[in-house]
């Protein structure tokens, strides 16, 4: 896949596009599970579709088809968790709440890599609780169940999350390949049959009964799942660091606009101060983290 556009550039329509993602879980009338489903499937065959005509081999290890079962299987968990947190507190609280998991790789990279925080990411960490808790308000026992059950499904995606990143930076360790782009199709395609059994396990259908709902996960698919994501991918390794948490950034702040403009949510003054405070957290928090892929969705 040929991108000609600017690194810059390409980062944000990648993260532009990226921030449709719950958009498009919000738009159609298939279960949550379902749609995860067909988000990677579709996007999973048009990775795929790439790498063949590219001519990309995959001859990977058994270790590392070990190591993308295992992301493949925190993926799945993400997407599940995720979808549901959309349906219940809408795409823009959801999208943030999934990006707290700058916060669960920092406690990771602290107690299990033994690495230093820095101070800025030890301020980050409060500083996002107290964003957070300006937004859902502070007694938690006086929102609405169904709220407090999205709020907790939007953490448990952060955690999903940073296991599947985790997990796919585990499987690059000694790759040539400067994209993970038979990484990302493989865990796609293994997803697909997880979240697939787990769709038929609830009793849900697979089957999509509108256009509307077709052509709405089509672009969930190649949209947002394909081509915003190599947007993303083939753009890190040419800007800074700074400028990469910056751009994909606007991925939650984008969801929140469209939650606004496209679902009618209201926001108070203190939410949307706490929304502010929590993008800022979310961005210290991550600043010290590679070029690698992180935060994209």
């Amino acid at each position: 896949m040929q991108i000609h556009a600017g690194p810059t550039l390409r980062l944000i329509i990648g993260a532009a596009l990226i921030s449709l993602s719950p958009v498009w879980v919000k738009l159609v009338s298939v279960s949550p599970t379902t749609s995860g489903f067909y988000r990677v499937l579709i996007g999973g065959i048009a990775l795929a579709a790439y790498l063949l005509v590219s001519g990309q081999r995959l001859q990977l290890s058994k270790r590392t088809w070990q190591i993308l079962l295992i992301a493949s299987v925190f993926f799945a968990l993400d997407l599940w968790f995720w979808h549901r947190s959309i349906n219940y507190i809408g795409p823009g609280l959801s999208t943030l709440l999934a990006n707290f998991q700058v916060f669960i790789m920092a406690a990771v990279g602290v107690v299990i890599l033994r690495e230093s925080p820095r101070l800025i990411q030890l301020l980050a960490i409060p500083l996002a609780l107290f964003g957070l808790a300006l937004i859902v308000g502070i007694d938690w026992n006086d929102l609405p169940e169904d709220y407090r059950l999205g709020v907790v499904f939007g953490l448990l995606t952060a955690a999903s999350y940073a296991g599947y990143l985790l997990s796919l930076r585990k499987s690059r360790q000694g790759s040539k390949h400067q994209l993970p782009t038979r990484e990302v199709a493989i865990i796609s395609l293994i997803t697909a049959v997880i979240l697939g059994a787990s769709a038929i396990a609830e009793g849900q259908s697979l089957a999509i009964s509108t256009l509307d709902d077709a052509t709405w996960l089509v672009a969930y698919g190649i949209l947002s799942h394909c081509i915003g994501w190599m947007f993303i991918a083939s753009s890190l390794p040419q800007v800074s660091a700074t400028e990469a948490g910056l751009a994909l950034l606007l991925q939650p702040i984008l969801s929140f606009v469209w939650d606004v403009l496209l679902f009618a949510r209201s926001m108070t003054a203190i939410e949307l101060t706490g929304a502010v405070i929590a993008l800022v957290a979310i961005y210290l928090g991550s600043r010290p983290a590679s070029k690698q892929v992180q935060g994209a969705r």
